[in-house]
């Protein structure tokens, strides 16, 4: 049979940042086939705020090493009606965005209502409806915690992105 060699797997660890907790989703895609590999949430909560940052860096470090993502995908900071709270959330996201680069991973950022709109179908949905379309897509047996569904979210988010990108540039040539 004369055919297209299969894919090579790919794995994209995608990356929901918070300051308590800190979501982890590592997916693999095959072809048309996506799996989930691993999903954690790395809690920081009881540390103080520079403490849970190192926990953070060093995390994200050990977890990019040893789960050997080719890409990764973080969710941007949304701007909430605390100012501290947003440059919190964005010191922790700089905290695993130094780990990746620091681990020598690609990283990719795209905002929540991206994310959402790419899972759900509306930039508006709640962690519920995120949670919920994560394990259908995934064909997860359980529904992960919300922030570990968020990081696959993320992950899913960007090899949607990339598929759409990857097919413009063909129709380009």
């Amino acid at each position: 049979m004369i055919g297209r060699a299969p894919a090579e797997p790919r794995r994209i660890l995608g990356i929901d940042p918070g300051s308590r907790f800190t979501g982890v989703g590592l997916i693999e895609v095959r072809g048309d086939k996506v799996t989930a590999l691993h999903h954690t949430v790395i809690k920081t909560a009881g540390a103080e705020f520079t403490e849970r940052l190192g926990i953070i860096f060093n995390g994200v470090r050990e977890l990019a090493a040893t789960l050997s993502p080719h890409v990764a995908a973080v969710e941007t900071v949304f701007v909430s009606k605390n100012p501290s709270s947003a440059i919190k959330l964005g010191q922790a996201r700089g905290a695993a965005v130094c780990a990746l680069i620091d681990a020598g991973v690609t990283v990719a950022e795209y905002a929540p209502r991206a994310i959402k709109q790419a899972i759900v179908g509306r930039g508006a949905a709640d962690k519920v409806q995120v949670q919920h379309m994560v394990k259908i897509l995934l064909s997860l047996r359980e529904t992960p915690a919300e922030d570990a569904a968020d990081a696959l979210a993320v992950a899913l988010c960007h090899h949607h992105t990339e598929g759409t990108l990857q097919r413009m540039a063909a129709l380009q040539k």
